[in-house]
């Protein structure tokens, strides 16, 4: 619909109202401090927004107020119009609840500037406190509110209750009771192999702990397929070179995956487990962070397997794969219209990653080899 633009601040939330980011539609990338060069006049702008008089904007919690005045400069100078007037004129519609994530790295929409400041006040405004001043000003000419009262997600009257109390910060002793339901190792929990909790969504407090329960998980999906588990090995290098001492290898490959710029040193991966994209890949196709998906076959390199152990966790028939080329998903969710050459519908190659960690390499070397290599070392995963 031409009358009417879709923007949302995450990839997933502009996926599901069948929109775009307002990072995407900025033309930056987050947080790389470089925006979109706008100038009077520029008929690519003027047509985009031609025809426009309504804009939704999803999640608003998480929509800072930086983002929105750049976002209102943008359709102001779109729209060839006084920038005194709110979003050149274009009708904005909020959607979102103040109470749920709260912007990165920017002010939330419902700042207060009224309320008295730690800053210095004889301190001049910064350019950036002044634009979140006028973004604050729009905000506050917001002139209908419609709030919705109806959960639409759960029946359960006692689970809605404690959701209620929840936003609120007004939880009590039943509700804590009710949660310990829940918690992995009750009664009521038996077996986490068994419904529902086979299916239930799982929160830890610390990445090592998701890990085991993942390698766990997939050991055990493999052995019921009767198939060998195949472990993704991540391939170090330094300076542009591979890493060749075998202690030092081995000692990468078992940091926490929070140490690596959350990559795993070890991933296991089973026909039919289900994955999630972690960055945003093509986000006109649906290919988005935060998209679910199910693994179907991982493409390597034939002679870059080993049946060589690299941990005690795997079984001794587990396959390592030390130079994979991409994996197979299957993402039903995918916008891609036409089928990829020599592969199934929905059936999309994500490529392999490769992130830059900073090391101490003195913390995790035995003691006679500290002297004989660097103290800290940019690796590459």
């Amino acid at each position: 619909m031409q009358m009417m633009r879709k923007l949302a601040p995450t990839g997933i939330a502009a996926a599901e109202i069948d929109g775009m980011t307002i990072h995407s539609f900025l033309g930056e990338h987050r947080n790389s401090g470089k925006p979109r060069t706008i100038k009077p006049g520029d008929s690519k702008l003027e047509k985009e927004w031609r025809l426009v008089e309504y804009l939704l904007i999803d999640e608003m919690s998480m929509v800072g107020l930086t983002l929105l005045a750049k976002l209102n400069r943008i359709i102001s100078t779109a729209k060839h119009v006084d920038p005194q007037i709110p979003f050149g004129g274009v009708n904005v519609i909020f959607f979102g609840d103040y109470l749920q994530y709260r912007p990165i790295y920017d002010a939330p929409l419902h700042t207060d500037f009224s309320l008295p400041s730690k800053k210095k006040s004889d301190k001049l405004p910064t350019e950036k406190e002044i634009q979140q001043r006028v973004a604050r000003s729009l905000i506050l000419q917001i002139n209908c509110v419609v709030k919705l009262t109806q959960q639409m997600r759960t029946e359960d009257i006692r689970y809605l209750q404690l959701l209620e109390r929840l936003r609120q910060g007004q939880c009590n002793y039943d509700d804590y009771e009710l949660l310990l339901t829940r918690v992995v190792g009750q009664p009521s929990v038996s077996s986490l192999r068994e419904s529902p909790w086979n299916k239930a969504p799982i929160l830890v407090f610390r990445n090592e702990v998701r890990t085991q329960i993942n390698h766990k998980a997939a050991i055990q999906n493999a052995a019921q397929l009767n198939c060998a588990p195949i472990v993704c090995v991540a391939q170090d290098t330094c300076k542009g070179k591979p890493i060749e001492d075998p202690i030092l290898i081995k000692k990468l490959l078992e940091l926490s995956d929070s140490k690596t710029e959350h990559l795993s040193g070890l991933l296991p991966l089973v026909p039919g487990m289900p994955v999630i994209l972690t960055q945003n890949i093509a986000i006109e196709l649906g290919l988005i962070n935060g998209m679910n998906g199910i693994f179907r076959q991982l493409v390597y390199q034939a002679d870059s397997v080993s049946t060589n152990a690299l941990s005690n966790i795997f079984p001794n028939n587990t396959q390592y794969v030390h130079r994979p080329l991409y994996a197979l998903i299957e993402i039903i969710r995918s916008k891609i219209e036409c089928n990829l050459e020599k592969l199934q519908p929905k059936l999309v190659p994500i490529p392999i990653m490769e992130q830059t960690f900073r090391v101490d390499i003195s913390d995790i070397l035995p003691k006679d080899k500290k002297a004989k290599t660097e103290s800290e070392s940019n690796v590459v995963n």
